[in-house]
Parts: structure tokens; sequence; C-alpha cells
């Protein structure tokens, strides 16, 4: 038989089993690559109880962690965004071959993990730097945050932002530097903002 998911609602939580060995998903293991919601799942919208699951269900589907944390929030802007625990059953059902489907189209869409990111001497520890092609980019273990620096026309724009995927949405921060201005000192400063912000909990954006 080949591998699904099922997602369902109860006493308010969503509890999600994989099939045929009906074994349930728990968020333990992805926690351990990226901590965005470690009171459960949820489907329906781009947040972190999404974020969790995408995670949780590439880690557990593929086994290979690289390629769960590289793909992860694509995967939850186009596919756990649109589940939903309704039908006859109240549930939501994701069969194997629909992951690999869909991750056929999000491959070009990687978030930017290609080199598992590095330590940046410069920055808090629960940072790392991420090699784009692009610009330089640098994203938070722990959190879906990430510092965007990219160049204007004769000044830098450094963004700190949400949900890293190719468009860099949700901005958080920004700082508008002169060419001549200390770029390094900015990236540290919004490092240091986004470990100051707290998520609200589930349910409260």
């Amino acid at each position: 038989m080949t591998t699904a998911y099922v997602g369902r609602r109860q006493r308010g939580e969503l509890v999600v089993t994989r099939r045929p060995e009906d074994t349930e998903l728990t968020p333990d293991r992805s926690l351990k690559l990226v901590n965005h919601s470690p009171s459960g799942f949820e489907v329906g919208y781009s947040g972190s109880g999404p974020a969790q699951l995408a995670c949780a269900l590439l880690l557990d589907y593929y086994d290979d962690e690289q390629f769960a944390r590289e793909h992860y929030i694509a995967f939850r802007n186009q596919v756990v965004s649109q589940l939903e625990c309704d039908g006859a059953a109240a549930c939501w059902h994701l069969t194997g071959e629909e992951i690999d489907t869909a991750m056929a189209t999000l491959t070009d869409d990687v978030v930017a993990l290609a080199d598992g990111g590095r330590p940046s001497p410069s920055l808090p520890e629960n940072w790392r730097t991420v090699s784009r092609p692009d610009r330089r980019v640098f994203q938070r273990a722990d959190r879906d945050h990430y510092i965007v620096f990219g160049d204007g026309t004769d000044e830098w724009l450094v963004v700190l932002c949400s949900q890293g995927d190719r468009a860099y949405p949700a901005p958080l921060a920004h700082r508008t530097v002169a060419e001549d201005a200390d770029v390094e000192r900015v990236i540290q400063e919004l490092a240091e903002e986004s470990n100051d912000l707290i998520e609200p909990p589930e349910g409260e954006h």
C-alpha cells in the first residue's frame, strides 16, 4: 500500500496519522530542525503551525533533513496552507504521490539552505549565513525569520522578514544604509531585533 497522511480534529487539536501503519505523526522530530510550533500542527493558512506540519511531513516521507529544511516553506505555502478538515469525514487526506507531484513543481523554489547554512562569527548563534547566487541571506535557525541584503541605486537595503520563500514577503523591519556605512552592524542589529520578537500563539495572528 502507498503512504498517505490523514489529518482530523480531536478535541480541537489537529491529529495527523500516517497510513497504512496508522502511526501518529508528531512535531518532535521536525522540532529538532525548525522550531515554529511546539504546541502542534495546523493547516489552512501560512503560519507557524502549518510550517511545522510541512517540515514534519517532508521529513517523515523523504527521511532527508536537508531536503525538508530546504523545501518546507514552499510546501507549506502551496500545499499545507490549502488543506482543510472538511467534507463528510471532516478530515484531509494527502497521499505520497500527491507530495511527490507537488515537490516536482516546487524544486525550483528553494528557501535557501542548499549548503545547510553556516554559523556566522558576527551574528547570534541561532543565525546562519546562507549561500544564494543572487543576494546575501541570513536565516534564523529557530524561527521563520530571514535577513535579506539587496542593493539599490546608491545605497543598501537590508530587510528582516518572515516566510522566506522566493519573494521574501512579510517584512518585519528594514534599514536603508548608505554605501559607505557599516552594513555588518545593521545586519547584527536586525538579528538582535528578531531575537527580541516573540511570535504570538496560534490563533492570535
